[in-house]
């Protein structure tokens, strides 16, 4: 009876822990679509737009025209980006493609989507999206593993005649991401995330204001104002927490079981003692 006493206790505080993973790894609420989103995209690296994971951002611009955003992506998310491109009543048929860079402006790969579409004579819009890697807390510095901090939307169209060259486009581009859960975790962790102005910030006091002699404040270094909810590495803890501590109860308990089975009844009565 106390083997079968233990073993309900052990269940119960197995059921109890996996509560907050099974809520830990579902994905996280999406801002809400009318919270500042950018209405409009920008034209290099360094003067992409800024939106947050949830947002809808919308663009208008020409054929031909290079559209960039950023989105903040952190540790054990798997980014998904959508874009749908509104085109020109006429038109000929013309080749759309996104692309998605990290923070050292390496250009990541889709798991899947349709990244490059073509859309035909007259169609009246194209979709592209790419489900990115999940990101992880740290990597080999050979490797082109997607890693926590800035991220860029590139659109462009990558063939077109040129009659249609410079014709008024409209985009809407939205990032959402799935926390992937302690499968996705790793040994490791980055100092700091992979935002833009994040070296100069590391060398700088940490202040954040300006020095006598007239040098830049560490606010004004810190180019990317965005970060995930609950800052960057909010998702330190995971399922893979309570998988181990479930692993560990197992454990001990098949020792407490392996005991019981093998240590027989004790003494037995018809021999003397001290033989």
């Amino acid at each position: 009876m106390s083997i079968t006493r233990v073993l309900s206790a052990a269940l119960l505080a197995v059921g109890l822990a996996a509560g907050p993973a099974a809520a830990d790894s579902s994905p996280s609420p999406s801002a809400s679509q009318d919270s500042g989103a950018p209405t409009q995209a920008g034209t290099s690296f360094r003067t992409a737009a800024e939106i947050g994971q949830g947002q809808q951002a919308t663009a208008s611009g020409s054929t031909g025209d290079y559209l960039y955003w950023s989105f903040p992506a952190d540790a054990g998310q798997r980014p998904d980006v959508k874009a749908t491109v509104k085109l020109p009543d006429a038109h000929a048929g013309q080749t759309w493609q996104l692309d998605v860079y990290d923070g050292l402006r390496r250009r990541q790969a889709c798991q899947y989507g349709a990244q490059t579409r073509t859309a035909a004579q007259g169609a009246a819009s194209v979709e592209l999206a790419c489900v990115m890697r999940t990101v992880r807390a740290w990597s080999e510095p050979w490797a082109d593993d997607p890693l926590p901090g800035t991220y860029y939307i590139r659109l462009t169209v990558v063939d077109l005649t040129s009659a249609d060259l410079g014709q008024p486009v409209s985009a809407e581009v939205k990032v959402d991401s799935k926390d992937i859960g302690g499968s996705a975790a790793v040994d490791g962790s980055l100092a700091e995330p992979l935002v833009p102005g994040i070296a100069v910030k590391s060398a700088s006091d940490g202040s954040g204001s300006s020095s006598d002699d007239g040098s830049s404040s560490t606010k004004s270094a810190v180019l990317s104002s965005i970060e995930p909810d609950g800052g960057w590495s909010s998702g330190w803890w995971s399922d893979r927490w309570v998988w181990t501590g479930i692993g560990g109860v197992l454990a001990a308990l098949a020792g407490i079981g392996g005991y019981a089975l093998t240590r027989g009844s004790g003494r037995p009565g018809r021999v003397p003692p001290g033989v």
